[in-house]
């Protein structure tokens, strides 16, 4: 049966919770084929949760798409949870899932930090991956958190720069993300929500060539009625980068050797603002058998055109190379 089903989305033939420990319940879709080629799709942020748009990624038959939503992100309880919340725990998610499902082997694909946590799980279990898609590839570094957070913004989007810092008081503009981060911290919504809707504001800016100027205008008398409202993804992000990213300096790139038996794709916009071109070139070059697509005129985000185009195809000649 064919992944696209319908008008909407593809309905999935097993929607459950699964308890993986620490009071965590994750969220978990299966579609497509129950015989088919596994996949197992990794969502970025860290903390968005996977999308129904995710699921079109995913168009031949004979797949058996898994989809799950990380600790704390999407349906997945408790809501927005950073206790024992680290990129080891996720790892171990994910071989449980695999444990569950009686998979031997799947094809990891992911995107942005979806990318770091599939060559994470990647170097710690490569006998498990026949095959590994990579988008927007991240891992983890200083140099990059500085791309994303200082450098880009100030290079490309200067007036975006100096908004986002700008809503931050005098003094916390020294190091915005830190300033950022801390808010993020506070027990007091007015103060949380806020910052979070900035930063979140922030990197969709820089995620689109094309991008809506949509910016928060205050951090002050920011009012929300459910302090559960606005972007999820802000908590997680503070969380890993200030612990960063729970991996020691260069591990993934240091290690990328075990990967030299999995054949793989690397999708990278040339004008990515969010993860430097760079990295996916460096990452190329350690792992053997990857191919390197940069992709002209994309950007961060593969919602819609040529970076979209440019996974949807990876994806489905990684599967043809399977049948």
């Amino acid at each position: 049966m064919s992944m696209i089903q319908d008008k909407n989305y593809p309905q999935a033939f097993e929607s459950t919770y699964l308890e993986v420990g620490e009071g965590h319940k994750i969220y978990l879709e299966q579609l497509g084929d129950p015989k088919g080629i596994p996949i197992i799709f990794l969502h970025g942020g860290p903390g968005s949760g996977f999308q129904h748009n995710h699921k079109l990624l995913f168009n031949k038959k004979h797949i058996r798409l898994i989809m799950f939503d990380q600790r704390g992100a999407g349906k997945s309880l408790p809501k927005r949870c950073l206790i024992s919340n680290t990129t080891d725990h996720l790892v171990s998610d994910m071989e449980f899932i695999r444990k569950r499902l009686g998979i031997k082997q799947w094809i990891v694909v992911g995107g942005s930090w979806g990318s770091t946590l599939a060559i994470k799980y990647s170097e710690t279990c490569p006998e498990n991956v026949n095959g590994l898609i990579l988008r927007s590839i991240f891992l983890g570094t200083d140099l990059e958190i500085h791309w994303a957070f200082s450098l880009a913004a100030r290079k490309f989007r200067p007036e975006l720069w100096e908004k986002w810092v700008g809503l931050l008081p005098e003094k916390e503009r020294l190091n915005p993300i830190k300033s950022y981060g801390k808010r993020l911290e506070s027990d007091d919504p007015s103060i949380y929500l806020a910052a979070a809707q900035a930063w979140s504001d922030y990197e969709a800016v820089l995620s689109q060539i094309e991008s809506e100027a949509k910016f928060i205008s205050s951090l002050k008398n920011f009012d929300k009625k459910n302090i559960d409202d606005g972007p999820n993804t802000p908590y997680f992000e503070w969380h890993y980068i200030k612990n960063n990213f729970f991996l020691k300096k260069n591990e993934l790139l240091e290690n990328a050797g075990v990967l030299k038996k999995i054949p793989g794709y690397i999708i990278q916009g040339r004008y990515d603002l969010l993860c430097p071109p760079q990295t996916a070139q460096e990452l190329s070059l350690k792992w053997k058998l990857s191919k390197l697509k940069i992709v002209d005129e994309g950007a961060h985000s593969a919602n819609t055109g040529s970076m979209r185009i440019a996974l949807e195809e990876s994806i489905n000649s990684m599967f043809n190379s399977l049948l």
